[in-house]
C-alpha cells in the first residue's frame, strides 16, 4: 500500500494534532484537523499555529487539494477557511454533520437563517467513499460514537481517526456529547480494527498518559488491538459500554466545547455580525 509523507502539527494548549498529507510522488497533499488559535478569556482569534503549517506547505512546494475536518471538534476551532483562503483547497467533513446542526443548532438557537445540510462545507463525504489524494488512493470510513458525524480517513497505509481512539496507553474518546453512544463507538473501532495490523494510525489529540514522559500521536492498528487499555482485543461490547459511561461521567466539559462548536459547524466561518458590526458567540446556561 502506498505510503504517504505525514507531517503533524503538535498544539499542546489544545493537545490536538493537525496534518499534512502529501504524495510524494505528485506534491499534492490533504490538511487534515487544522486549528485556529483561540484566547477564551479575551475572545480572539490568531493564526499562529495554521500559518505555521501554511509555511511548511510553501516550503515543501505542496498543492493542498483537501481541507479535511474529522468531526466537529468540541476542543478546538477549526481554521479550515483561513487555510483555504490562502492555499485553495476543497473543505470536507463527514455527511452526517447535518445531525450535529440539527442538535447544536437548537442548543444555540441559530434560527432559521442557520443551514442544517452541511452546505457550508464545499464537500461531504459519505462512508465508504473513495477519492485521491494526489495519486494516492483513500476512502472515507464513517465512524460515529464520539459524535454521530465521526468519519476517519484512510490515505494510503494511514488512517486519520479523529477522536475515535486514541494512543494504546490512553484509550478511546467519550461519548457522552448529544449524539454519542459508547456502544456506536465500539462498533466503530472494530471497523478500523479490520484494517491490515501495519496501517500507520495517526491520532487527533495526545494527552501523555500517567508514566509517559513525551506525547505520541502515531500507533499502528495492531499495536491498538494488542494493547489499548480501553478496547484491545478480547474487550466485550458490553465491558466497553460499562467502562465508558463510568468514565465519561466523571469527565468536566472541554474548555473551549462552546467556541468550538459555534465555529465548526459553521465550517470555521464565524456567527454573522450583530447590527454593531461585531460578531457573538453564545454561552448557553445550564444546555450542556
Amino acid at each position: 500500500m502506498t505510503k504517504p509523507a505525514v507531517t503533524g502539527f503538535f498544539d499542546e494548549a489544545t493537545n490536538t494534532i493537525s496534518y499534512v498529507v502529501a504524495d510524494p510522488a505528485t506534491k499534492k497533499c490533504a490538511v487534515i484537523d487544522s486549528l485556529l488559535d483561540y484566547d477564551c478569556a479575551a475572545g480572539r482569534t490568531h493564526t499562529g499555529s495554521a500559518d505555521r503549517l501554511i509555511d511548511f506547505v510553501k516550503q515543501q512546494g505542496l498543492s493542498v487539494e483537501w481541507i479535511i475536518d474529522t468531526h466537529v471538534h468540541a476542543d478546538h476551532l477549526t481554521a479550515a477557511p483561513y487555510i483555504k483562503a490562502q492555499l485553495g483547497g476543497t473543505t470536507g467533513i463527514g455527511e452526517n454533520i447535518a445531525e450535529v446542526q440539527k442538535v447544536f443548532g437548537k442548543i444555540f438557537n441559530e434560527g432559521e437563517s442557520f443551514h442544517t445540510d452541511g452546505s457550508q462545507f464545499d464537500h461531504l463525504f459519505k462512508d465508504g467513499e473513495n477519492y485521491k489524494v494526489g495519486e494516492i488512493e483513500a476512502r472515507a470510513i464513517y465512524t460515529p460514537g464520539h459524535t454521530p458525524a465521526c468519519m476517519s480517513h484512510l490515505i494510503g497505509d494511514a488512517v486519520f481517526v479523529g477522536d475515535t481512539i486514541f494512543m494504546p496507553d490512553f484509550g478511546t474518546a467519550r461519548c457522552d456529547f448529544p449524539g454519542g453512544d459508547a456502544g456506536t463507538l465500539y462498533d466503530s473501532i472494530q471497523k478500523l480494527f479490520a484494517l491490515p495490523d501495519e496501517t500507520r494510525v495517526f491520532l487527533c489529540h495526545d494527552y501523555k498518559a500517567p508514566g509517559r514522559d513525551h506525547f505520541h500521536w502515531e500507533t499502528t492498528i495492531g499495536e491498538e488491538k494488542r494493547a489499548n487499555i480501553h478496547v484491545k482485543n478480547g474487550t466485550s461490547r458490553e465491558a466497553f459500554i460499562e467502562m465508558r459511561k463510568a468514565r465519561d461521567a466523571t469527565l468536566d466539559m472541554p474548555k473551549l466545547i462552546l467556541p468550538s462548536v459555534q465555529v465548526n459547524m459553521r465550517a470555521g466561518d464565524m456567527p454573522p455580525p450583530e447590527d454593531n458590526g461585531v460578531r457573538y458567540l453564545k454561552v448557553p446556561l445550564n444546555a450542556l
